[in-house]
């Protein structure tokens, strides 16, 4: 697949690296640090669309003919945002709440093409089977999930073996709809195939 324009990644995350490379697009990484903070009368649905535009302006105007893909991921549970734990004990908490209820994921992703910005939201609905604090503690133990929203990756063995369904995008899951991706840039005639 080839674009028309160099793609840029605004992000460190090696899961959404890898979900790019896969899709057999070319890019490179660059990063600019902001501060992760949204205005109060935000929806849970526009916070995580409102960072990736951050994470993208972050760039300032020194942005030519390259285009910068942002990207920010929300997990929520009964209208409650949770983010990155703080330690061990803040990520058994999130998953003794987790475990046996659903919950939602939100990945917001923002495309800017020298001044115009293209975000779209997409959202999962996880379902998690109950489990014991011995499975919470392995996982925790051999996974380190301190990086990740939620203290889970539903590529790891805590999704292998705790996760009944999903409805909606896998992949949102694990940090990018690399089809809402996809259809983004195609919509903007970005690709060629």
């Amino acid at each position: 697949m080839k674009l028309k324009y160099p793609l840029i990644l605004a992000s460190q995350s090696p899961r959404r690296q890898r979900l790019l490379r896969e899709m057999g697009i070319d890019f490179t990484i660059r990063t600019r640090e902001i501060e992760e903070v949204y205005p109060s009368g935000l929806s849970i649905p526009e916070i995580p669309g409102y960072l990736a535009r951050k994470k993208a302006e972050a760039f300032g105007t020194s942005v030519g003919p390259e285009m910068i893909l942002a990207a920010d991921t929300i997990v929520t549970y009964d209208n409650k945002i949770l983010g990155k734990p703080l330690d061990e004990q803040d990520a058994t908490l999130m998953l003794e709440n987790l475990a046996g209820k659903s919950h939602e994921v939100y990945t917001g992703i923002c495309l800017r093409l020298n001044d115009h910005y293209h975000i779209t939201t997409d959202c999962t609905e996880v379902y998690f089977k109950k489990l014991s604090e011995r499975e919470i503690g392995y996982y925790i133990q051999h996974y380190l999930p301190m990086d990740k929203a939620g203290a889970y990756g539903i590529q790891e063995w805590i999704g292998m073996i705790g996760i009944e369904k999903i409805k909606g995008s896998y992949f949102n899951v694990v940090g990018l709809p690399v089809s809402r991706v996809y259809d983004l840039l195609k919509e903007l005639d970005l690709i060629q195939l």
